[in-house]
């Protein structure tokens, strides 16, 4: 898969209504707080995150959630891919692994669930299950866009 049918998926994805988008903004900070905390507790989180990178993963919680609700707001289709696809190589290259994701991404849906109304839950859970899907897929072209092709290095004299 590439960008395009990555776009292609994501402009299927409907915007939540403003009822919704108003429960997720004012969830938000306590989402964000609470994905951190589950995570921080994972016993696996140095495997998952790399040494070092706590407060890195705690900034990336509370910026997912922000740019999330902004989503809600006015969605824009290529703007969730490439922000999802710089996510991936910004966060690949600071040691983050790509199982990181999916565990995010599941502690995330389980504290979404509980935490909003079902109703507003409903609205916005498919865009987290877009994420979740096409965690392959953006682990796929952030590997391309990491490293060069073979053939394509600088010839060092």
């Amino acid at each position: 898969m590439d960008r395009n049918l990555l776009l292609t998926s994501a402009s299927r994805l409907v915007q939540p209504s403003t009822g919704a988008a108003r429960e997720f903004e004012a969830a938000r900070d306590a989402l964000a707080a609470e994905l951190s905390r589950r995570m921080e507790a994972r016993p696996d989180l140095d495997k998952l995150i790399g040494a070092g990178n706590l407060p890195m993963m705690e900034d990336n919680s509370r910026n997912f959630c922000r740019f999330m609700a902004s989503q809600f707001v006015a969605y824009e289709p290529r703007v969730l891919v490439e922000t999802a696809l710089w996510v991936f190589r910004a966060y690949r290259a600071h040691g983050f692994a790509t199982t990181y994701w999916a565990a995010n991404l599941d502690t995330f849906l389980a504290i979404a669930e509980a935490t909003l109304p079902p109703s507003a839950f409903l609205e916005v859970v498919p865009f987290f299950d877009w994420l979740i899907v096409n965690i392959p897929v953006f682990v796929a072209i952030s590997d391309r866009e990491m490293c060069p092709p073979l053939g394509d290095e600088p010839a060092h004299m």
